[in-house]
């Protein structure tokens, strides 16, 4: 092997007297940095757009949430409670209550959700950084965060102590309706504050004091529809898991932050595999210019080879060489296209050479796995597209 990579080497650096051979490896190791640069570019650009996207969802995601198996509401006892403030990995946790209700504000009305929350609600998330305007809840009041876009759409403003925004909770119960008390429980609300994550979010969540919300569907002290989780750095997360599950007997399903946006990720995800889809086969059509680099050199080599071949090399060393050859142009090719690449993605998080927006550049990561990603499938593409033309070598070839 150390013969044939001898003189794969003398054949990668040396110039063929025939020009068009010159000209198609030039074309093939153009097409092989290209196309590793763009693929590379892109998946760093997909890593970009992940973080970014992700980064509207953890604004008011926890790390994780438990809720019933079964019903909608669990009861959490003292016990409960202690052996939660008992683990370690437990940075805060927060208590919440989530209903569908329907507000109204000016003869307006929008179907959405009231989520109550406790004080420790703000260690778990991030929202209290995401207000646009006006301040977070004061406790044991009737004060509401909307998100804008439930404030644009009912044209909600702040401090509205003369048209207050009302909110309507279904009761539970059987029997004739007759008349409004019978059908909802209601409460004025004061907006105080407007948070502006993302346009879902926006239209979602109404936040209120979970003292409200309990009185609003009628819940318990010790009732709620989940909790809300926020571990510590480096934490283990399938211990904490089995924490919580030996904690409330199982009787509970627990999500991490993933499963959370299970649907989100999954679209991510799959863009994420469609372009590197797309651009793999770009690379392949650009390696079809190597294996005709390639078969057109071991036609120009033939003399050369039938040398070779008395001298006593064999067919399988003398096809060593041509692989090694491809193999060498693919990798000069993806080293110079990963290197490019690498600079382009560094000039973006640097000078911000593309712009969404005048003040929003383009998300773009640089991610070691990619990286590897490239490397690899370039690797295992050049060695396909070397091998496919170093069989063109045969003994009738030669003789």
């Amino acid at each position: 092997m150390n013969f044939s990579l001898y003189i794969a080497k003398r054949y990668a650096i040396s110039f063929s007297k025939n020009s068009a051979i010159n000209i198609i490896t030039m074309i093939a190791s153009l097409g092989v940095i290209a196309g590793t640069m763009a693929l590379f570019v892109v998946l760093s650009v997909f890593s970009g757009l992940r973080d970014f996207s992700l980064s509207f969802t953890n604004a008011i995601d926890p790390d994780f949430v438990i809720t019933p198996k079964t019903g909608k509401s669990i009861f959490i006892s003292n016990e409960q409670l202690y052996q939660l403030n008992k683990i370690n990995s437990l940075e805060s946790y927060s208590k919440i209550i989530e209903e569908r209700v329907l507000f109204f504000y000016n003869d307006k009305e929008l179907v959405g959700y009231i989520k109550g929350v406790d004080e420790k609600y703000n260690n778990v998330t991030d929202i209290e950084n995401h207000l646009y305007v006006g301040n977070w809840l004061h406790p044991n009041s009737n004060e509401v965060v909307v998100g804008s876009e439930i404030s644009r759409k009912l044209g909600l403003g702040l401090f509205d102590y003369t048209n207050s925004l009302k909110v309507y909770s279904p009761k539970a119960g059987k029997g004739l309706i007759e008349n409004e008390e019978d059908a909802f429980l209601t409460a004025p609300l004061n907006t105080v504050g407007i948070y502006n994550v993302s346009e879902d979010l926006d239209a979602k969540y109404i936040f209120c004091n979970l003292e409200l919300a309990e009185q609003l569907v009628k819940f318990q002290p010790n009732q709620v529809t989940g909790i809300e989780f926020k571990l510590k750095p480096n934490s283990d997360e399938d211990a904490f898991r089995n924490q919580l599950q030996t904690i409330f007997q199982n009787d509970i399903e627990i999500k991490n932050r993933i499963q959370i946006n299970d649907s989100l990720y999954k679209m991510l995800n799959t863009e994420n595999i469609a372009v590197y889809l797309i651009f793999t086969l770009v690379i392949i059509i650009a390696l079809f210019n190597l294996i005709g680099a390639l078969i057109m050199m071991i036609i120009e080599k033939k003399s050369n080879l039938k040398t070779l071949n008395s001298l006593g090399l064999g067919i399988k060393e003398i096809r060593k060489i041509f692989l090694a050859q491809g193999l060498l142009l693919t990798i000069f090719g993806s080293v110079i296209g990963i290197i490019l690449g690498i600079i382009l993605v560094v000039l973006q998080q640097k000078l911000n050479l593309i712009m969404i927006t005048p003040t929003l550049p383009y998300p773009i990561k640089f991610e070691l796995k990619n990286l590897l990603i490239v490397a690899l499938t370039i690797s295992i593409l050049g060695y396909l597209a070397s091998l496919t033309a170093s069989k063109s070598i045969t003994k009738k070839l030669i003789e």
